[in-house]
């Protein structure tokens, strides 16, 4: 059985109001720290806390995510607190080293992070002081690297956000199982299904109307699930999200994880040298940061759209030929590639065919 654990904001909550009580003289170590997560109580293991001086104090956090392949697992997490003469906010949360900020240089905590901060401090500051707390992350700039947070507008680190204080563990098998069944259930009545890739995906599924009952959650796991269409009877799968998971299918990898398998730069470049030979537009995109920036380099070369017609029409084909070779049957699937905005790229040819048997316009 897989095990949840906490995400982000819940251990950065935790290490400040450790820091919080060290500071008033109510919390030695070891020690654990209850958390109200606004509906569930968590208790938090504190690595480290010293005072700095008579009003300040750092706490020491770890990051335990659960059984989720997640690139903060064991990061360390520093809360610096402040304790001062009443502002006009009782509390003010500020970015330090490591925690990500907004290209208007607010800190990257959003609002699940910020009420987290409110219902567990707020009640233990004095009504005439004012307590800073900076959440400091000393792995986060490097472990920004490794994520799409500057093509978000997060800049310079890690962001604290979410919609939960729990950690699902989406990235562990049982998780497949459940998106299997719900497949079974969808397409009993919804031969035709999507597959949704991402907040992307959906954001765009909802703009050109696909309706609830044809879209199917995939995870990471677009090769199984589509088998598992193969296998339930269904005509088509439409692919729909994000060009920089999607573009996996193309290079024969189809468990989207980054943890497992990440080769999108070569697979674009692999492309541009298909359709056009031209070797400083692949060297170009082997040098971009992200997909993202990859797409948008071909965009001023003007070898956006040749590229990604090419690789939609990969994806369709090696998605096809995936299902025939595991799961023994014919499986129509077609593909749309969207960028981070949620703006379509490219669709191939029986993507337009699949959404116009879903009840949408061939132009939509």
């Amino acid at each position: 059985m897989s095990r949840t654990g906490y995400t982000l904001p819940v251990f950065a909550v935790a290490s400040a109001k450790a820091a919080l009580l060290h500071l008033q003289k109510k919390l030695e170590l070891p020690c654990e720290v209850a958390l109200d997560l606004l509906g569930d109580t968590a208790y938090i293991s504190i690595q480290q806390v010293a005072r700095l001086d008579d009003t300040s104090a750092l706490a020491i956090t770890k990051s335990a995510p659960g059984d989720n392949l997640d690139l903060t697992r064991n990061t360390p997490i520093w809360a610096w607190v402040k304790l001062t003469a009443k502002q006009s906010q009782a509390l003010i949360l500020e970015a330090g080293e490591g925690l990500g900020k907004t290209a208007t240089q607010e800190p990257a905590i959003y609002s699940y992070a910020r009420r987290l901060f409110d219902a567990n401090l707020l009640p233990l500051i004095p009504r005439d002081k004012t307590v800073t707390v900076s959440i400091i992350l000393p792995e986060g700039r490097e472990l920004a690297q490794r994520t799409s947070n500057e093509a978000f507008g997060i800049l310079e680190g890690l962001a604290l956000l979410g919609t939960s204080g729990i950690s699902q563990p989406l990235s562990a098998a049982d998780h497949l199982e459940e998106f299997q069944k719900i497949l079974q259930a969808k397409v009993k009545n919804c031969p035709n299904l999507v597959f949704c890739i991402g907040s992307n995906g959906m954001q765009v599924a909802q703009k050109l109307g696909i309706k609830e009952e044809a879209i199917a959650p995939t995870g990471n796991w677009i090769g199984a699930l589509l088998v598992e269409a193969g296998l339930r009877g269904a005509e088509s799968v439409l692919l729909l999200g994000y060009q920089g998971k999607l573009i996996k299918l193309a290079g024969g990898i189809f468990n989207t994880s980054s943890h497992l398998a990440d080769a999108k730069l070569e697979i674009i470049s692999a492309a541009v040298v298909r359709i056009c030979g031209n070797i400083e537009a692949a060297q170009a995109v082997l040098n971009a940061n992200t997909a993202d920036a990859a797409y948008k380099t071909l965009v001023e070369l003007g070898l956006a759209e040749s590229a990604f017609k090419a690789l939609a029409e990969t994806i369709s084909e090696k998605a096809q030929a995936y299902v025939q070779k595991y799961a023994n049957v014919a499986l129509q699937v077609g593909t749309v590639l969207c960028d981070r905005q949620g703006n379509i790229i490219v669709r191939d040819a029986i993507a337009s065919e699949i959404l116009y048997q879903i009840g949408l316009h061939r132009n939509n």
